[in-house]
């Protein structure tokens, strides 16, 4: 069966797109066929993997995820709608597959929020080719529209990724209750995975209280792995390159560290 874990939070900043992206190279890389599914307007997760210029040519030639969820309604030449097949950049990283995102999902709620089953519209553009992949991980944007509701859809667990600051943090109690919600309405047994934190700067008497909350508020669904605020995050993502092809030792530790604790949460 397919595993498929999308990162969620209701703030931006948390470190969201990085876990995903490099917990999608890190399967990759150890031999799980992976599909890293971009549902973020802001493309971040994309642009991780290829240049803009690169995305601007497939988006005109091959589509986008907005394709599969029917926002943008490309269709080829001979008038067919494009597929997932067309819609997919094979190999961004040593097993890994891509779809890319599209800034129109910026208005998606608006677009198609009076049809019929738009939390579904991911699985069923994606049913047939699910089962070549052994995870797939979605990264989703700061919120709970209608692009989290279809990674939702079709996610057996979701993590989330927080910032030890306070804002980052008020809202895991309400997101949890929601995907609960959510699972409920829509007859799905989705697992929470667990808390990370990521993006953890200089040590502060703040910080430190904060993490100290979470764990005592969250016990059991807290990672051990912490992810620190590093340079060679930014400059992966600038070179479209995960984490572990860069010089830093300690960075990589941490996203591996992650990365392995995630797979035996996800049973793999």
């Amino acid at each position: 069966m397919t595993v498929v874990v999308s990162c969620v939070n209701l703030k931006g900043g948390v470190g969201k797109t990085a876990l995903a992206v490099n917990f999608a190279a890190y399967c990759g890389k150890n031999g799980y066929k992976t599909l890293l599914v971009d549902l973020d307007p802001q493309t971040n997760a994309t642009f991780s993997c290829i240049s803009p210029e690169a995305w601007a040519k497939h988006r005109n030639e091959n589509g986008t995820v907005a394709d599969l969820l029917g926002v943008r309604n490309t269709e080829h030449a001979e008038g067919n709608v494009k597929t997932t097949d067309d819609v997919i950049i094979e190999d961004v990283f040593p097993g890994v597959d891509l779809v890319p995102s599209d800034l129109n999902l910026f208005t998606i709620d608006l677009d198609i929020g009076g049809r019929n089953a738009r939390e579904k519209l991911l699985k069923k553009a994606l049913k047939d080719i699910m089962d070549e992949y052994d995870v797939i991980v979605c990264d989703c944007p700061p919120n709970l529209t209608l692009p989290t509701q279809n990674a939702l859809a079709i996610s057996t667990h979701y993590v989330v990724p927080v910032s030890p600051d306070f804002l980052s943090s008020l809202g895991i109690a309400l997101l949890i209750r929601r995907v609960k919600k959510f699972a409920d309405d829509m007859e799905l047994e989705i697992k929470n995975a667990g808390i990370v934190l990521s993006r953890v700067g200089r040590q502060s008497a703040f910080r430190d209280q904060t993490t100290a909350d979470l764990r005592k508020q969250f016990p059991r669904q807290m990672f051990k792995s912490e992810i620190k605020e590093r340079s060679a995050v930014t400059e992966a993502t600038a070179k479209n390159k995960p984490i572990y092809e860069m010089n830093d030792a300690q960075a990589k530790q941490e996203f591996a560290a992650f990365s392995a604790e995630l797979i035996k949460k996800l049973g793999l």
